[in-house]
């Protein structure tokens, strides 16, 4: 027989897991695919994940109606952290005579070399492997595979889309459709086992205008793909983002407010981060202190910022719906330095608020000297 295994955190699995593994069956001709859930994700610790028989589940219904398509539990039931050499060993034990594939996009092939005891995945399998978005990376991708190991490659004509199981959290999170994303039968699943869902965020959508929400959920789903870099737990990022607007609209006199006074020489557009940080922890019971100084001071920044407040901070600039001169830029830079990106970006909000004449907020004066001391570009 000619079987494929496709491993993956699956967290949660999305219509272009769905779409891989109908794509290998077909131009691999396939009498086999396994699905097989990660317990733990090497270098995905710090993401929110759902428990493994949830993930397990959600595979289910996802890859159900795909003829040959099996989802096995092993990995779940060894338990800790899942390396890919071991469960390859298995498969290989249970199908000793039989053509056995491991499928990886194009991204994995690239890092493959990393990965945990490569060699031994060789010995046990063969690789087959889809392009992501774009095809010819993938030929790159293959040469240079073929230059390390030496080894036989298939490849299958499929190119993926970008989806991001990060944005879909977030916006399950949220309680936010993930129709778009995942079958049917999946977002179902998420919305009755309210995966994801954070229940101390719950409400905080009808304290703004649709505009202001759809842009907390642009910042949280762009906070928690920037988690990892900014060496953050996905959950907290979400949180903080949430809720980093929360009293943008409130009056002086709100009762949320009540017993709230501001900082003195504050300019009032920036009041909110503040008020917001109050209304954080007296409404909607937030007493994690990190979270509210990333809340506090998104929109000033400080000196000696935490990775959780310059990554507020940066999303809340950078996130998918802003639209200024070099806002391309800086997201580049964000994805793979933080501090650079910061450093940049206080350095064209000082340059752009001394250019109109609006006032200064002595806290980003001081956040950008700090950084300009400490932070060799």
């Amino acid at each position: 027989m000619r079987i494929a295994l496709y491993g993956g955190a699956f967290n949660p699995v999305h219509n272009e897991h769905v779409n891989i593994v109908k794509a290998a069956k077909e131009e691999l001709g396939l009498d086999k695919i396994i699905i097989i859930p990660t317990a733990i994700s090497p270098h995905k610790r710090t993401t929110m994940t759902a428990r493994g028989r949830e993930r397990l589940e959600a595979c289910k219904l996802a890859f159900g109606n795909i003829s040959g398509a099996e989802v096995s539990d092993c990995e779940l039931k060894r338990g800790g952290v899942s390396y890919s050499y071991v469960t390859c060993r298995h498969f290989r034990k249970l199908y000793k005579d039989d053509e056995l594939y491991f499928i990886v996009g194009a991204d994995m092939l690239r890092s493959f070399h990393l990965w945990r005891e490569p060699e031994e995945i060789l010995k046990c399998v063969t690789l087959a492997a889809c392009a992501r978005e774009n095809a010819e990376e993938l030929g790159v991708y293959a040469k240079e595979f073929h230059k390390r190991f030496k080894a036989e490659l298939v490849t299958f004509g499929y190119v993926g889309r970008s989806v991001s199981s990060t944005k879909i959290r977030a916006l399950a999170a949220l309680g936010e459709d993930t129709a778009e994303f995942v079958p049917e039968s999946v977002r179902n699943y998420i919305r009755s086992k309210a995966l994801y869902e954070i229940p101390c965020v719950k409400g905080v959508k009808k304290y703004l205008t649709e505009e202001r929400w759809q842009h907390t959920v642009r910042v949280a789903q762009t906070a928690a793909e920037h988690a990892r870099l900014a060496g953050v737990y996905e959950y907290d990022a979400v949180i903080a983002a949430a809720l980093h607007d929360c009293a943008k609209y409130l009056s002086p006199q709100a009762e949320e407010l009540k017993g709230f006074v501001p900082p003195e020489n504050i300019p009032a557009p920036v009041i909110h981060q503040f008020a917001g940080a109050f209304v954080a922890e007296h409404t909607f019971g937030i007493k994690d202190g990190a979270v509210l100084n990333a809340i506090r001071y998104h929109t000033t920044g400080r000196e000696n910022m935490s990775g959780l407040e310059k990554l507020i901070f940066l999303s809340d600039l950078l996130e998918d719906g802003r639209d200024f001169d070099g806002v391309e830029k800086l997201r580049k830079k964000f994805a793979r330095d933080i501090d650079g990106c910061l450093y940049s970006a206080l350095e064209n909000q000082l340059k752009h608020l001394n250019e109109t004449g609006a006032q200064v907020c002595s806290l980003t004066k001081r956040a950008f000297g700090y950084l300009k001391e400490n932070y060799d570009e």
